[in-house]
């Protein structure tokens, strides 16, 4: 036993941030800024042709590091500050950024506008998205590395993306079993075993993860075995809910006792400034959820009592959609962001929301979650390349750079879809998902809605206290209901399995070659399923 521990722990070595300079890489240098916009528009352009044409959008970090790295190898003295590893980081940030802000944030939530014939609010909606987006980014600037998020998180594709950023400058032994687990990657993905669902439980919290699976296999066998489909009695939305409401719960409880635990030196963000990031940013929601109210003038179509209601339920709707986003992406690497936002507008037809400000509610709590999640993989990535947390400051200085790089890769995403989402709405295209949204909205609800709502809360709200603050396993049980995956079920629970054989056998040793052996499975699995969706576009 003793000798295959030490075996492998000479295997392969954690990685460790000697030391580090004193100022962190700009993304305003020439050198940084420029292919930085180049890789931009390269993301924006896969993501709308990703999101159209196949209905989903691919992890583009990995694909910007691996052009980052590229680089880097090219002898010329013009590619040699390519070797900076944060400026590696910074660029990957940059075209993430782009590929899901754009995508997801922007040009699905002006989709619903179209689809109902509202095309003179797609610029409002525009507007709306562009605004909801920049809050989330700030709101996740200002609490990453807090007791909720913390920086050692899973987050599993930042860990992936930087064991490929790592690899690529250390080469070695760390290469050549990230390279494993890439090749092991895409022949899973290949075969239909998700293999980044394989990579995500050799990192994760283990109940967290247990309850996924669970939540994952029952709504993928709920009819064959029950003969019910649990999603027609809104079963996963009713669980999602009561979870939803105790994490908001306790988040909130943790801030107001002020845990010692909320300010350890482990976290660069304290309660105070925690609550501040939280507070703020709702405020944010609120007047971006006015300005919208104002300018599109739905405000005619409401009392002044509904308006206000809408209003403060749109902030509400739109902080909470991407909190729980950031718990399921942070422990699971997976979010429903879909589901959340088709939960907030559920409530606002049960509420009775007129129809056009249900589609721009719909839209503007679809803006917040997904680019939450994205940045805080990347901001993952730059934590570990800047030395796991230990050079405090230099760790606040790239963290500034990479949000200033999200905002970049916005901002460029922003431009392009203002001029040509026209080509592709008038051609048809759509992001899938809108077309569900207005299926619903169209479809209506009633007060049988609403008692399943409440029903299946409960479950949702006792499992999530048992879990506590920590594991979030009623979030993430939730999240595997509302995904139909079976077989992500059984990966996952195979996975769990193995790690757990692993750890009994070899002991603490063997946590660093599984988590190189994960990111490879994680970024073999993206790349497979990058190439396969790109191929498929006609």
């Amino acid at each position: 036993m003793g000798q295959s521990k030490d075996k492998i722990k000479v295997f392969i070595e954690e990685y460790k941030v000697k030391d580090v300079p004193a100022k962190h890489p700009q993304l305003f240098e020439l050198k940084t800024i420029i292919p930085g916009i180049m890789l931009g528009l390269l993301g924006i352009i896969i993501g709308l042709e990703l999101l159209t044409r196949v209905g989903i959008t691919a992890n583009t970090s990995i694909i910007g590091a691996i052009i980052a790295i590229g680089l880097s190898r090219i002898p010329l003295s013009v590619t040699s500050s390519f070797r900076n590893l944060s400026r590696q980081n910074l660029l990957q940030t940059v075209i993430s950024g782009a590929t899901f802000g754009g995508a997801n944030a922007i040009f699905l939530p002006i989709g619903i506008l179209w689809l109902i014939s509202k095309r003179e609010l797609v610029p409002i909606m525009l507007l709306g998205a562009f605004l909801g987006l920049i809050i989330d980014a700030t709101i996740l600037y200002r609490i990453f590395d807090s007791r909720i998020y913390p920086a050692g998180g899973t987050w599993p594709p930042g860990v992936a993306t930087a064991e490929c950023i790592i690899a690529g400058d250390k080469g070695g032994k760390r290469a050549k079993l990230l390279s494993v687990g890439g090749i092991a990657g895409i022949i899973g993905r290949f075969a239909g075993i998700p293999m980044d669902i394989f990579g995500v439980c050799w990192i994760g919290n283990i109940w967290a993860l247990t309850m996924f699976a669970a939540g994952l296999l029952i709504r993928g066998y709920s009819i064959t075995l029950f003969n019910v489909d649990i999603n027609k009695f809104y079963l996963p939305h009713g669980v999602m809910i009561g979870a939803g409401v105790v994490a908001m719960f306790q988040i909130i409880a943790e801030i107001a006792k002020e845990n010692k635990n909320f300010d350890k030196k482990e976290f660069t963000i304290n309660g105070k400034q925690f609550g501040t990031g939280i507070g703020s940013g709702f405020i944010a929601f609120l007047v971006a959820a006015l300005i919208i109210s104002a300018v599109s003038g739905i405000y005619t179509q409401m009392s002044p009592g509904m308006l206000f209601f809408f209003i403060i339920y749109a902030g509400i709707s739109a902080l909470i959609s991407e909190l729980i986003v950031g718990i399921s992406s942070m422990h699971a690497g997976w979010f429903p962001s879909f589901a959340t936002t088709l939960i907030f507008l559920t409530g606002g037809m049960l509420i009775g929301f007129p129809q056009t400000p249900l589609a721009l509610l719909t839209g503007f709590t679809a803006s917040t979650g997904p680019a939450f999640a994205d940045m805080a993989y990347d901001l993952k990535t730059g934590w570990i390349l800047r030395g796991n947390g230990k050079y405090t400051e230099f760790e606040k200085q790239g963290r500034k750079q990479q949000y200033f790089a999200e905002i970049l890769g916005f901002t460029i995403a922003l431009i392009v879809v203002t001029i040509f989402y026209k080509n592709y709405f008038k051609g048809g295209l759509f992001p899938p998902v809108d077309r569900v949204y207005i299926a619903t909205i169209q479809a209506g609800t009633s007060s049988e809605t609403a008692k399943y709502l409440l029903m299946w809360s409960i479950p949702g709200v006792i499992i999530q206290l048992i879990g506590g603050i920590s594991t979030q396993i009623g979030i993430l049980f939730a999240t595997g209901l509302l995904i139909h995956n079976p077989i992500a079920g059984w990966t996952a629970l195979v996975a769990l399995a193995v790690r757990a054989i692993i750890i009994k056998i070899y002991g603490k040793p063997a946590e660093n070659p599984m988590y190189v052996l994960a990111g490879g499975f994680i970024a073999g699995s993206a790349l497979c399923g990058f190439i396969s969706s790109t191929l498929k576009i006609k």
